[in-house]
């Protein structure tokens, strides 16, 4: 069956000529189309939300990310600070021998 619908079809385009393929656009259409492209450029589409929300989002995390970083690499200067003081190295030492 759908061989007969094909056949069918491929003899019809082989009686239909040349002259139907190319023909001119109406007058106006193009400026029409390019009227419309510019009055929806404007408006964002789903697209353009979905890469601005990524976006944000992936702001947000950078930022919080370098906060932490920046007060753990704080914290780990204070700590490396006490152990240059010869009194906390050996309490230190002290706490680690008596601990269980």
């Amino acid at each position: 069956m759908k061989d007969r619908q094909i056949d069918r079809l491929l003899r019809s385009a082989a009686r239909a000529g040349d002259e139907n393929i190319l023909a001119p656009i109406p007058f106006g259409f193009d400026t029409r189309v390019v009227a419309l492209w510019r009055a929806g450029a404007g408006k964002p589409n789903g697209l353009t939300s979905l890469l601005r929300r990524i976006a944000l989002l992936s702001a947000t995390v950078i930022v919080v990310s370098t906060i932490a970083a920046l007060r753990e690499a704080g914290q780990s200067r204070k700590v490396g600070e006490s152990f240059t003081n010869e009194f906390a190295i050996a309490d230190s030492a002290i706490q680690d021998e008596f601990s269980p």
